[in-house]
C-alpha cells in the first residue's frame, strides 16, 4: 500500500518586519488588558483548586486556542521551528515561571506580584552580558540598583507587612528573565504563532504527566467558566505581547508593561477587595521610573534605527 508523506515547509529564516506603531499599541492594550485577566481568575481558583490544575488549565486552553485560531491557515507549519530545541527549553522557563507565580498568588495582593514581576527586565539587564554579550554600563547598572530598591519598598522585608511569599515572585521572575533572553535569540527566526504555539504545547505536555494524582473537578458553573477561560487570556495575551514587539521597536513598546499595575490593581479591589497601600504605589512607580529610565538611555545613546523591512 503506497503512502503519501505530508509536505512540510522547511524551517524558516530570518522574517522580514515594518513598524507599525498604531497596531503595535493596540495589541499592547489588548495583553494588558488580558493578562491582569489571567492572574486575577488564578488567584480566586487558587483557594481551592490544585496550582498544579490551574497551570495546566491555563497552557491546555492556551494550546488549543492556538490550534483553533492559526491551525487551519499555518497547518504542520505551524509547529516548524529553526531552533526546536531552544523553542522546548523557553517554553519550559516560562511554565515553571507561571507555576512559582500563580503560587505566590494564593497568598499575596495581585498588586504586589504585578510590580515584584517587573524587576524581571532587570535581571535579563544584569545577566545580557554573560548570556547575549552586550555590554551593560555604569548607568544601567544604577537603574537596576534602583529598580531593586523599589522592589524591596513593595515587600519591606523584616516589618511583617507583606507574606513572605513574595519572594517566590523573584523566581518567578528570573525564570522568567532567562525566557525573555531567549525569545531575543528566537524572536527573528520564528513567527509569533509559532513561539506561542510551542509555549502551550510544551505547558500542556508537562503539566498533563501529574494531573490525574491532582484533579479536582471544578465545582460550580463560574469555576468552570475560569478554568476554561485561562486559556485564552494567557494565550492571547501573550500573543498580543509578542506581536506588539514584532511590530514596533522594544524601548516604543516596554513603557506599556506597566499598565499590568494598573490592571492588576483595579481587579483585585473589584474581585478581592483589596486595594494597594502607599508603599506600593511607591516601590511601582520606582520600578517602573528605573525600567523606563534604561528605556531612555538606550534610545538616547544609540542612534535612531531605520525602520524595519
Amino acid at each position: 500500500m503506497s503512502t503519501q508523506r505530508l509536505s512540510v515547509p522547511p524551517p524558516p529564516g530570518p522574517i522580514a518586519r515594518q513598524d507599525d506603531f498604531g497596531r503595535a499599541v493596540l495589541y499592547m492594550i489588548f495583553a494588558m488588558t488580558l493578562i491582569p485577566m489571567l492572574n486575577a481568575s488564578a488567584k480566586y481558583l487558587a483557594a481551592d483548586y490544585p496550582i498544579l490544575q490551574i497551570v495546566w488549565a491555563r497552557y491546555a486552553g492556551h494550546f488549543f486556542y492556538m490550534i483553533a485560531a492559526f491551525g487551519p491557515r499555518r497547518g504542520a507549519s505551524l509547529l516548524v521551528s529553526s531552533q526546536p530545541g531552544m523553542q522546548v527549553l523557553r517554553s519550559t522557563l516560562l511554565c515553571l515561571s507561571t507555576a512559582i507565580y500563580m503560587t505566590a498568588l494564593r497568598y499575596i495582593p495581585l498588586t504586589t506580584a504585578a510590580a515584584i514581576s517587573f524587576t524581571g527586565p532587570f535581571m535579563v539587564a544584569g545577566m545580557a552580558p554573560l548570556l547575549l554579550g552586550e555590554r551593560v554600563g555604569m548607568m544601567r547598572w544604577l537603574a537596576i540598583g534602583v529598580g531593586f530598591l523599589g522592589a524591596l519598598l513593595v515587600i519591606r522585608p523584616g516589618f511583617g507587612a507583606v507574606d513572605a511569599a513574595a519572594f517566590l515572585v523573584f523566581f518567578s521572575a528570573l525564570f522568567s528573565a532567562l525566557y525573555q533572553i531567549m525569545t531575543r535569540k528566537l524572536a527573528a527566526h520564528d513567527r509569533a504563532e509559532t513561539s506561542i504555539t510551542y509555549i502551550a504545547l510544551s505547558g500542556f505536555v508537562l503539566t498533563s504527566i501529574p494531573l490525574p494524582f491532582v484533579w479536582t473537578t471544578p465545582a460550580t458553573p463560574l469555576d468552570w467558566a475560569l478554568f476554561v477561560g485561562l486559556g485564552f487570556f494567557g494565550g492571547f495575551g501573550h500573543y498580543f505581547l509578542v506581536r506588539a514587539f514584532e511590530l514596533a521597536p522594544a524601548p516604543f513598546i516596554s513603557p506599556f508593561n506597566y499598565g499590568q499595575i494598573v490592571g492588576a490593581a483595579i481587579l483585585g479591589f473589584l474581585v478581592f477587595g483589596q486595594f494597594p497601600d502607599l508603599w506600593v504605589w511607591l516601590g511601582s512607580a520606582v520600578i517602573a521610573g528605573s525600567g523606563l529610565f534604561i528605556l531612555y538611555w538606550e534610545r538616547r545613546r544609540k542612534p535612531s534605527a531605520p525602520a524595519r523591512t
